[in-house]
């Protein structure tokens, strides 16, 4: 790795340490939403409501002295709502463009599946492109983008599913869960002096964020973890039990997120593990069971794990 490896784990552990001055305990959801910014990855959090999304999304947000923008998804929420829109000012005579939400480096979509499809589909070119086009004009987006989008998967009244080119543009999802007694204890007491988030120190700014994130890239995939990649998500695809399967995108999200974690181990290469512990995070919400499946009763993750164990393990070599 071109940065002294103290230096990339020193400054994740500074990460850690501000997201958990607000978050209580979840270690595991924040290692992947770590591992999602460090990839430039957008993140998918459903779960149901009160678990702490939001608070996920704005704590990350805090630890890396990034804009924070919100937008509360609702049916009635219109596209320029989200990008902006050009207003004609009098005084000058001429059309201004008033920048919307999505021009901040975190944007936390809450209840993404309540707008329409209309609203959704605002979100598709900016996730892809890190770019909005408006009025025939484009215009770039802040450095990093990275959308958060939450979801209730209970409550499906009054919701609009998100379509599969929208999902595949998320790099992982994640579900928080539930805290342990002693944890759900911490944040009653945590939150009982005041209604807001406790106060919360940058970890890095933005230069070094955007070292962190060219530094992943150099971390050594050999060619065998390379193919064990491969062979998983185009196993997803011929699985019988599939209608959809993972895309030549999910492969990239798999392969990046797999150097991500690999650094985040302290490590400048990839073992099937890093990849295996991937796989469901990043490829359960693209995969659509059959109709079949779904009524003897197999779930997306349930069809990642019989992926994952038709798949032969790369053996390191001697």
């Amino acid at each position: 790795m071109n940065l002294p490896t103290t230096f990339f784990q020193d400054s994740i552990n500074k990460i850690k340490t501000s997201i958990n001055s607000v978050v209580v305990g979840k270690e595991s959801v924040v290692d992947l939403a770590i591992v999602a910014v460090l990839c430039r990855g957008h993140i998918l959090a459903e779960d149901v409501p009160g678990i702490g999304k939001t608070t996920m999304a704005r704590a990350l947000a805090g630890a890396l002295e990034c804009t924070f923008g919100r937008i509360q998804f609702t049916p009635d929420l219109m596209p320029s709502d989200v990008l902006g829109i050009n207003w004609f000012n009098q005084k000058n005579h001429e059309f201004e463009f008033r920048k919307g939400p999505i021009f901040s480096q975190i944007v936390l979509a809450d209840e993404i599946n309540r707008a329409t499809p209309r609203t959704q589909s605002a979100l598709l070119e900016a996730m892809q492109e890190g770019q909005v086009t408006l009025d025939g004009e484009t215009r770039l987006l802040p450095e990093p983008f990275i959308v958060i989008a939450t979801q209730n998967p209970i409550d499906m009244e009054g919701t609009f599913p998100l379509p599969e080119a929208q999902l595949d543009r998320f790099m992982l999802r994640l579900a928080i869960g539930y805290p342990s007694i002693e944890e759900e204890e911490a944040i009653v007491l945590r939150f009982a002096a005041k209604e807001n988030l406790p106060d919360q120190r940058p970890a890095i700014n933005t230069e070094e964020l955007l070292s962190l994130q060219a530094e992943v890239s150099n971390v050594t995939v050999e060619d065998e973890i390379r193919k064990y990649v491969m062979n998983i998500v185009r196993l997803s695809r011929e699985n019988e039990r599939v209608t959809l399967g993972g895309s030549p995108r999910s492969s990239i999200a798999l392969f990046k997120a797999s150097q991500a974690k690999a650094a985040l181990s302290g490590r400048d290469f990839v073992i099937p593990d890093d990849v295996k512990y991937l796989a469901e995070p990043v490829l359960a919400h693209r995969i659509i069971p059959t109709s079949n499946a779904r009524l003897r009763g197999y779930s997306q993750s349930s069809i990642v794990s019989d992926v994952l164990s038709s798949v032969s393990v790369p053996i390191e070599r001697q």
